[in-house]
């Protein structure tokens, strides 16, 4: 029998998050879940007069694959996905692992074919701008163990916080799109934390369970070349299954000039930033509100969303808030501002709009966790 949970879930991806139509195609990728996820989500697509596709993909099988790709086999790889995906309408991806580490040890090399030939052709020129999707991780014991959790408890965390009431909280982020539209200075202070940048001209897109779950962040971009400072992030990052801590950046006209991590990873951090000329300049900037998600567990999908942060990402600019910067490159990378991370402040044009991870403007109070949490 399927977990009700389970159930409920494919109603908040198929009902809300895609809002599948009839006769719309529609892809169901799955990584590492039972199968009664896929199950349920072609049942719910069906129920919605969609049609499914299905592709079902194991980590430990990818590992191989990628260790060893040739080139020529990358590249047919992904135009075999791109084809596909150029027939679709809507795009469901349930992403869970048994290891969080477990392509760590696939070299450089291999993983950046895999970037510039199958996934960046795929989802950034295809699936995100082109179909309705919806991308959400999969709670397993590995990821309870990062969250600190038992697994009953984070699997109740993980459904409370994935079917949220997200259209109410799209109410509560109207005055901050408000502000963040007629913006143009940026100032950011935190330990470590120096930066300015310019969001003039640029839109801000709210985030409320259309396209990740869980949800709750507003995001825009800098003018590509305006970025000036220093900003160093206290939450860690993975990429390319590697884990970085202590991750700081330094940037002079809007380029990375200096990039630095702890525990021995800042070769690998700017391998992955000479990526490609986009790789070293930033794609989006982003404040996250979640009031349920308070704390780091090295999963960006959650971790973007924390009350109280905001993420700086180096690479690819999403279209709908576009400054123009290209990238096989995109890494969200998140510095929370709550006190017990060290504190901070952000200013548009002056104005002190949040203070220690709270928003101080009477009309952004609503974003604040001890409302949000009664929506």
């Amino acid at each position: 029998m399927v977990d009700p949970r389970v159930t409920r879930l494919a109603d908040v991806l198929v009902g809300y998050s895609t809002q599948v139509k009839p006769g719309e195609r529609v892809l169901i990728e799955c990584f590492d879940v039972p199968d009664d996820v896929p199950i349920a989500l072609i049942n719910r697509v069906a129920e919605a007069g969609g049609l499914p596709f299905v592709t079902i993909k194991k980590n430990r099988v990818l590992r191989a694959l990628f260790n060893n790709a040739t080139e020529d086999q990358m590249k047919l790889a992904g135009e075999i996905e791109a084809a596909r995906m150029e027939k679709m309408e809507a795009y469901i991806a349930v992403r869970g692992t048994e290891n969080l580490t477990e392509l760590s040890d696939v070299p450089d090399e291999k993983m950046k074919l895999y970037e510039s030939l199958w996934r960046h052709p795929v989802h950034s020129k295809i699936r995100v701008p082109k179909t309705k999707w919806v991308v959400l991780r999969w709670p397993s014991p590995s990821m309870a163990q990062q969250a600190g959790m038992s697994t009953e408890a984070f699997e109740k965390f993980y459904f409370d916080v994935c079917t949220f009431n997200y259209a109410k909280l799209e109410e509560a982020m109207l005055p901050l799109k408000t502000r963040m539209d007629a913006a143009d200075q940026v100032h950011i202070i935190a330990p470590g934390t120096d930066l300015r940048f310019s969001i003039k001209g640029i839109p801000s897109i709210p985030c409320t369970g259309e396209r990740n779950i869980p949800d709750g962040e507003l995001f825009t971009a800098p003018v590509r070349d305006s970025v000036e400072g220093t900003l160093t992030y206290n939450a860690p990052t993975i990429n390319q299954g590697t884990v970085f801590e202590g991750v700081s950046l330094r940037f002079s006209q809007g380029k990375i000039v200096g990039a630095t991590a702890s525990g021995g990873t800042t070769d690998k951090l700017n391998s992955i930033l000479d990526s490609d000329e986009g790789a070293r300049y930033i794609g989006e900037f982003s404040l996250g509100f979640n009031p349920f998600i308070m704390d780091p567990m090295k999963d960006i999908l959650f971790d973007e969303k924390i009350a109280g942060s905001l993420h700086f990402t180096p690479g690819q600019a999403y279209e709908e808030a576009d400054n123009g910067n290209r990238s096989a490159v995109h890494w969200d990378m998140v510095l929370i501002q709550r006190p017990e991370y060290g504190g901070g402040e952000i200013y548009f044009d002056g104005e002190l709009i949040r203070k220690d991870g709270l928003f101080v403007p009477e009309d952004l109070l609503g974003l604040n966790p001890d409302r949000l949490k009664n929506v």
